[in-house]
């Protein structure tokens, strides 16, 4: 035990220590010596400090000690401990458990776990409240130690994570930080090391070294475990002062990292994925060998119990009977009849001591007092309520009480007066604000008791919020009710001789209790009269109580014990009943024992809390004596750690005369009442016992002494015996309630008079729990959580994660536990408020330490831990935390935690198996299957060109540059091209003759100026313009290969000119075509600073050239020759450039102006990039070749005016318009709210047929149908939208235009795209499974459109090559005369991908050649009939082989996971996800604050485990805008993945999951 931190003198280190202490670190940090190394020597310099006591607790340490130098003075008495100014919750600390814990952690020696990195602003976000006293509502419970007065507050400046942390923190002997901080560097960059002690007498110094000690076995103050270069191991501090926050310190430059993958990395990012790998590694939890099936082939694995586990073995237990009620005492009649006689025969008695926040007493109300006010009450409630001269209530009506704690003298008064008005009382706390924690179950409760009238007294009514009418305002769930002020001034007198007729003995209903579930959902408990008579009957009797005793009452008097004891029970005795308020307890915790000693008090009712409290708050205090008491009542003493309070304040007030057997713990239920109570041995009592369990067999819910193994055991205390009148027997949780062995943990149940009878108005629920020797209890069944086939309770693992570290970590010990079902399994969550102060590492430490603790002691992993600012969880009503609430707020992602640690890999055991692949079918076993199983091969062909167009025209079409001369010969003056500008004024425009002429210009200018010779390249560095148009062809005329390029964007030359280099220099470019302004741009400042910009080809700038022509304009010997090279960045990052040919590119124009029925009277509109693939075609081709008029519209024009597009294709009536996804997102998400606007405008979208949107992707279905609903409004056609499909191997392989022209009258165009529903677990087997639309895990795929005429499109099996049948997922082949004709790469590796373009089948059709387009679909023929009369054949496209993930053997699209992620929080702007060495990495944008950034990680944790049985290994959060999108609008998740492990992303924060 040495290595949990000894006892330091209480004098500082000598300063000479101190110094050598921090060169050491600095060296350390430097990279000087070896960890080892420096253990070593810092071991040798302290070991004259530190006494080597070992297997001592702290706390008692203290006795052992040499007086220190400013101890001498006075020591104090043995048995009085002074406490360790940790302010640790004591009340949850068994020492047992704290020596568990400790030994539990030393075993998991330097583990080093990557930390999350975070964004600064992050850091310091929690609020001003965080800093000010906290709590100052009436409103905190289960709240652990309070600040003591004269301690200082940390200000803000000590809080953020590293501003001089402990500058003088420890230094001046007050009592603030006793444990030494880690250390870390001032502002003058040396790293100091000064871990002096708080000089406070006492055992306060016991922890201080235990900082400096743990080093041994978990590196407590190393700076955040960033193995920054992943060999060296050395840990180095970020400086505080450094300007760059992400800068990788200069030590560690040098070194490279290899990946998995063999990659060399040099990045903090993939140092830390490093870390994250090697801590994954880790052996798991033993695999589990059963699996049930998940409606399909996808096994989850189902825990198996283990057959070593425990089982019960003892014999069945029998019934435990109370003694009977004791019969010789004369019994009151009931309640009020008791009441009744006190009131009048000893009116000057005192009944109840209301107190003030300073503890003065207010007010005591006598019995005369008590009895008249209630009756004046009843008075008014039965004959002055009226509603339409009806009496407002009857008997038996419900009634709200809401009062303050503060006010028990009203509350006593309100609650009487209802029973001698036959009306039923319901207690509730007082609402705070509109939107209280739970105040929604509250309201059900109300409603579903039908209350309509709340009783409450003028102070609290005039602090409630009000509506602007000044009336109460409607809370949040509630009925609307009406509120009555009971002041004595508001109440009417009772004529002399009137008496209520009040009925209390019967079985009526006398009042109801609410109890909230663990859901969080409020219940009515009915206690009847008889039930609440034999109650009293039976305290009175368990407890003694006797006439005229006083008792002294912390506990909410509205419900559960404080209830029974302080508002009934006194009064049937005539008891004085003084009532300490929480604020009070708050203000001076010491109160309560003052007012036993100042009242005499007998009797005193407490929680564990208060003992705790008032054992911080003690010393100094010598006049208090407790030997008045005959019963300390511990109302919680059920809890796992009242155990821990009861003998700490037993230790400490033995002196102060409070005898051992006096304190008696309690157990109770709403339901049950009190269960049961332990008795001093005057009231026959036996003595108290303690058991000691084992957690292990506790957690398979069976009892086993623990004698040998300390690590895991629970000590519990007995709460006494069985309530007088009452039976107890302990039944089975599970199943039939069977009575459990003597060694089975179950259900208590009670049956006696003296319990509730109902849930009020549940009828299913009141069945189950209500008509169905010493007590042991081990937890309520509240808190219970079931992981896996174990359970465990929740107050246990609260108590471990307390136990972790002597250091002052959490804030007043303020932490819940819960469970949330994640894959068909609960998961523990564990959320603690963390004090304002702690740094990030020390909340990282923390956290890492608690999830090995719960590791080794419950033998269970944790899901997720969350640490929020300190003061923000929801508060139940009396302070404690309101577990179902914040558990709401943990799914609902509105917890804003300040640093979050998922565990997904530990707990989440019941995962798939990862598939195995198969050995493969063969191609020809494959085909004969399908015949035999009666499906075709799955082939789809459009038109036939022969068919379709006189083979004349197709002739003299050959060559776009000799259409170009016919139709500037035929028809000069048609207009061909018009452009538009943000403002929607045409600035250029080419009529056919215009355009010939500028081409012959360039030409010209090409072979003058350029020297160029027929088949050079030259790339058109230009913006989309008719320019471009006219240098494409210019080129064509002068027989040059026009290259088009987009040009870079000047405000962000660094990112975009180097792509702009490597096309020029890939395509050998020898001369680049521009105008004045890119020219200007390639040539500058900036763009040396990107790229070598003295390695440009020959420039030419087309703006000002000479009006000549070129002799003669060349023609193409064959059609095979060149045409253009189109180049592209595919979304992994790679750069293609394919070869289109003469015939190629005439052909494309053919079959598009077929499919589209393109004639020059038309008008199309087209907003799309000019600069590869079809969106290129249709803006230079295709209006030359079919003569039609093209409305242009640059897609970066819209950034500016977002309606351009759609008021362009309305001003020109556009029958056909082409866009892109991205142009479609922007007008959804901008235009939204303007439809109103643009429709005043004039603009009507009526005139489209079709819009057709260009992609190289799975159609987005969600946003082509927002698109569609949105611009309804503005006389957009249901079925206008449409998508197309095409890729690098050809570029439109399906167009699907709507009916148009001639076909629509003949019914030839085909028919409307069709959508299926697709199992999405079945495509990840590679497999399509048709199912309904709305099952679970259904995928909607829209066919990509109709097949172009001419092509051809089979689907091959990705591996063997074979064809495959109808509705099989495989590789979309296509055959076409507008096929590319192969890859153009600088090096010639066209031998690798060879088989794109000339691809044949391995069985089959053997002869046709094919292309690979590199697409995963499907082909399914449908029942609707295409033109030719056949039946038509559907392409579905379902995603990029290149872009699939391989994750457990199984492929998955990302856009699947994308989808589910944005679905999981309205912050979630976009994501992206990516694997980086088989770890699935998830990159969010977040759209809202940054402080509710880590909500997120659990929520995208959760929704990809549940719908994708996918553990997420690293969520990194980004501002939005961070997804880079290239033009087309697909997500670049390669650059992403590139951005992101060289650093450069800039993340709010990243979270690496255990």
């Amino acid at each position: 035990m040495a290595d949990r931190g000894c006892p330091l003198e209480g004098a500082p280190l000598p300063a000479e220590v101190r110094e050598s202490l921090a060169e050491l670190e600095l060296e350390l940090s430097e990279g000087d010596i070896t960890q080892k190394g420096y253990e070593k020597k810092r071991a040798k310099l302290l070991a004259r400090y530190i006494p080597l006591i070992q297997g001592i607790d702290p706390s008692l340490q203290a006795e052992h000690r040499i007086p220190g130098p400013s101890q001498t003075t006075a020591v104090a008495p043995k048995q009085q401990k002074s406490r360790p100014t940790t302010s640790r919750d004591e009340r949850f600390r068994s020492d047992v458990h704290t020596e568990a814990v400790q030994a539990a952690l030393a075993k998991y020696k330097e583990r080093k776990m990557p930390m999350p990195s975070k964004r600064r602003s992050v850091l310091v976000h929690s609020s001003v409240e965080t800093y000010t006293p906290p709590d100052t509502s009436s409103a905190s419970e289960d709240e652990g130690s309070l600040r003591r007065p004269g301690r200082l507050t940390s200000t803000p400046l000590q809080s953020h994570s590293s501003v001089e942390p402990w500058l003088d923190r420890v230094i001046q002997g007050s009592s603030t930080s006793s444990s030494a901080s880690s250390t870390s560097s001032h502002p003058g960059g040396r790293p100091t090391a000064a871990p002096s002690a708080a000089a406070t007498p006492g055992a306060a110094a016991a922890t201080a070294l235990a900082s400096l000690e743990a080093h041994t076995h978990i590196d407590l103050h190393s700076a955040p475990p960033d193995v920054t270069t992943g060999l060296v191991e050395h840990s180095y501090f970020e400086r505080p002062q450094v300007a760059s926050v992400r800068s990788v310190p200069r030590g560690c430059s040098g070194s490279m990292l290899e990946t998995a993958d063999g990659v060399p990395v040099n990045s903090r990012v993939s140092s830390k994925i490093q870390q994250l790998l090697n801590t994954l590694k880790r052996p798991k939890r033993p695999p589990l060998k059963e699996f049930f099936v998940d409606d399909f082939e996808e096994l989850l694995e189902v825990q198996q119990p283990d057959p070593n586990q425990p089982k019960p073995e003892g014999s069945e237990t029998s019934v435990l009977r109370g003694e009977p009620l004791t019969a010789g005492v004369p019994r009151p009649p009931s309640l009020l009849a008791t009441l009744q006689r006190w009131g009048t025969t000893q009116p000057k008695s005192p009944c109840l001591t209301a107190l003030d926040t300073t503890g003065k007493a207010t007010y005591t109300l006598t019995y005369g007092k008590f009895w008249s006010r209630s009756l004046k009450l009843a008075y008014t409630l039965l004959n002055k309520l009226t509603n339409k001269n009806e009496p407002l209530l009857k008997p038996g009506d419900r009634v709200a009480l809401v009062f303050p704690n503060s006010d028990p003298v009203m509350f006593m008064v309100a609650f009487y007066g209802c029973l001698l008005a036959e009306l039923v009382p319901v207690p509730i706390e007082v609402p705070l604000t509109r939107k209280d924690a739970g105040s929604q179950q509250v309201g059900f409760l109300l409603g579903s008791c039908g209350v309509s009238l709340a009783l409450t007294t003028d102070a609290c009514q005039k602090g409630l919020p009000k509506a602007q009418t000044g009336e109460v305002a409607a809370f949040k769930g509630w009925p609307p009710l009406s509120w009555l002020v009971i002041d004595g001034k508001h109440l009417a007198k009772p004529p002399k001789d009137w008496y209520p007729l009040a009925q209390d003995t019967g079985t009526g209903t006398a009042y109801i209790e609410y109890k909230t579930s663990k859901e969080g959902s409020t219940v009515g408990v009915t206690v009847p009269h008889t039930s609440l008579l034999a109650q009293c009957r039976a305290l009175t009797q368990a407890c003694g109580y006797s006439e005229a005793e006083t008792l002294i009452n912390v506990l909410d008097f509205k419900r559960d014990a404080g209830l029974w004891h302080g508002v009934l029970t006194s009064v049937m005795n005539r008891m004085h009943v003084v009532s300490v308020p929480y604020a009070l307890m708050k203000a001076n915790p010491l109160s309560w024992i003052q007012k036993v000693c100042y009242y005499k008090a007998r009797a005193a009712l407490v929680k564990s809390r208060d003992m705790h409290w008032s054992l911080l708050a003690q010393r100094g205090q010598r006049d208090v004596s407790l030997s008045s008491l005959r019963m300390l009542i511990v109302a919680d003493g059920a809890n796992p750690w009242s155990i821990s309070s009861c003998d700490a304040f037993l230790n400490v007030f033995q002196s102060r005369g409070l005898r051992p057997e006096v304190i008696c713990p309690c157990a109770s239920s709403p339901e049950a009442l009190t269960v049961a109570i332990r008795r001093p041995p005057d009231l026959g009592g036996p003595p108290p016992r303690k058991a000691v369990l084992s957690m292990n067999g506790l957690s398979y819910g069976v009892i086993r002494v623990d004698t040998e193994e300390k690590l895991s055991v629970l000590t519990v205390q007995d709460v006494g015996q069985v309530m007088p009148g009452a039976n107890v027997c302990v039944v089975k949780l599970e199943g039939t309630p069977y009575l459990c062995k003597t060694d089975e943990v179950g259900e208590i149940c009670v049956n006696s008079s003296a319990t509730g009878t109902a849930y009020y108005g549940l009828l299913g629920i009141t069945k189950n729990v209500f008509e169905d020797n010493l007590v042991f209890i081990v937890g309520k069944l509240d808190g219970l959580m079931v992981t896996g086939v174990r359970r465990h309770n929740a107050d246990d693992v609260v108590a471990t994660a307390l136990a972790v570290e002597p250091m002052k970590f959490v804030y007043r010990g303020r932490i819940a536990v819960f469970s949330v079902t994640v894959l068909h399994d609960d998961r523990i969550v564990l959320v603690a408020e963390q004090r304002p102060d702690a740094s990030e590492e020390d909340s990282f430490q923390w956290m890492s330490r608690v999830l090995q603790a719960i590791d080794s002691i419950h033998q269970v992993g944790v899901y997720c831990l969350a640490l929020v600012p300190a003061n923000t969880l929801p508060k139940a009503p009396l302070g404690g935390i309101h577990i179902s609430e914040t558990k709401q707020r943990f799914l609902e992602g509105t917890l804003h935690p300040c640093n979050v640690l998922m565990c997904p890999h530990t707990c989440v055991t019941n995962l798939p198996k990862p598939r195995q692949k198969q050995p493969e079918v063969g191609p020809a076993s494959m085909i004969v299957g399908n015949l035999v199983a009666g499906k075709r091969i799955a082939q789809a062909s459009g038109r036939e060109l022969a068919h379709l167009e006189d083979s004349d025209q197709a002739r003299k079409f050959l060559f776009l540059a000799d259409v170009l001369q016919w139709r500037a010969h035929t028809t000069p003056d048609h207009p061909l091209f018009l452009l538009l500008n943000a403002k929607g004024t045409v600035t250029s425009t080419a009529t056919c003759v215009q355009l010939h002429k500028r081409a012959e210009r360039v030409a010209a200018a090409l072979m003058e100026k350029g020297r160029l010779s027929v088949g050079d390249h030259v790339a058109l560095v230009y913006p989309p313009g008719v320019d471009l148009i006219a240098a494409f062809y210019g080129c064509l005329y002068c027989g040059c290969v026009p290259v088009t390029v987009r040009p870079p964007h000047p405000q962000n030359l660094g990112t975009t000119l180097p792509t702009v280099k490597m096309i020029v220099e890939v395509s050998k470019s020898a001369c680049v075509l521009t105008t004045q302004a890119v020219t200007r741009l390639l040539r500058s400042k900036e763009a040396a600073a990107a790229v070598d910009i003295r390695t440009w080809p020959t420039i030419l700038d087309t703006d000002d050239i000479p009006k000549k022509k070129v002799a003669s304009i060349f023609r193409p010997p064959s059609p095979d020759v060149l045409a253009y090279l189109d180049f592209s960045v595919s979304t992994t990052g790679i750069l293609a450039g394919v070869k289109m040919s003469h015939a190629a590119t005439s052909a494309l124009c053919r079959s598009i102006k077929l499919q589209c029925e393109l004639y020059p009277s038309r008008q199309i509109a087209i907003c799309l990039d000019p600069y590869c693939g079809l969106g290129f075609a249709l803006w230079c081709l295709c209006s030359v070749y079919s003569g039609h008029q093209s409305v242009l519209v640059p897609p970066l024009e819209l950034e500016s005016n977002v309606s351009l597009w759609l008021s362009a294709v309305s001003q020109y009536k556009a029958r056909v318009t082409f866009c892109s996804y991205s142009v479609m997102e922007m007008c959804t998400k901008g235009l939204g709210a303007q439809t109103g606007v643009l429709r005043m405008k004039g603009v009507n979208l009526s005139c489209v047929r079709t819009c057709m949107v260009v992609a190289e992707e799975r159609p987005r279905i969600a946003l082509t149908q927002s698109f569609s609903k949105l611009f309804k409004d503005l006389g957009l056609p249901a079925r206008a939208v449409s998508t197309t499909f095409g890729c690098r191997v050809n570029v439109a392989i399906c167009l699907q235009p709507n009916r148009l022209g001639k076909l629509a009258e003949q019914g030839t165009a085909g028919p409307d795209p069709t959508t299926v529903y697709v199992d999405m677990r079945a495509l990840r087997h590679d497999r399509v499974r048709l199912v309904e639309r709305g099952s679970p895990h259904s995928l909607p795929l829209m066919e990509s459109g109709k097949i172009l005429p001419g092509v051809k499109v089979i689907i091959a099996h990705t591996e063997t090559k074979g064809p495959l049948g109808d509705s099989h997922l495989g590789e979309i082949w296509v055959s076409s005369p507008h096929n590319a004709t192969g890859y153009y790469t600088v090096y010639g590796e066209e031998a690798l991908h060879a088989d794109h373009f000339s691809a044949r089948l391995s069985f089959g059709d053997t002869q046709t050649t094919w292309a690979r387009t590199g697409y995963l679909g499907f082909l399914r023929r449908t029942e609707l009939t295409d033109a030719s009369g056949g039946r038509h054949d559907a392409l579905y496209v379902v995603g990029s082989l290149d872009e699939t993930l391989e994750l457990r053997g199984m492929r998955y699209h990302p856009i699947d996971i994308e989808t589910s992620v944005i679905r999981a929080h309205r912050s979630i702007a976009e994501c992206a996800v990516f694997t980086w060495t088989n770890l699935l990495v998830v990159v969010v944008e977040l759209d809202g604050l940054e402080q509710d950034a880590l909500d997120l990680v659990a929520l995208v944790t959760n929704v990809v485990l549940e719908e994708h049985y996918l553990v997420v290994g690293v969520v990194v959060i980004v501002d939005p805008g961070v997804i880079p999108i290239n033009s087309r609008g697909e997500k670049q998740r390669m650059h992403l993945r590139d951005g992101f492990l060289a650093d450069q992303l800039d993340p709010i924060y990243v979270a690496y999951n255990m």
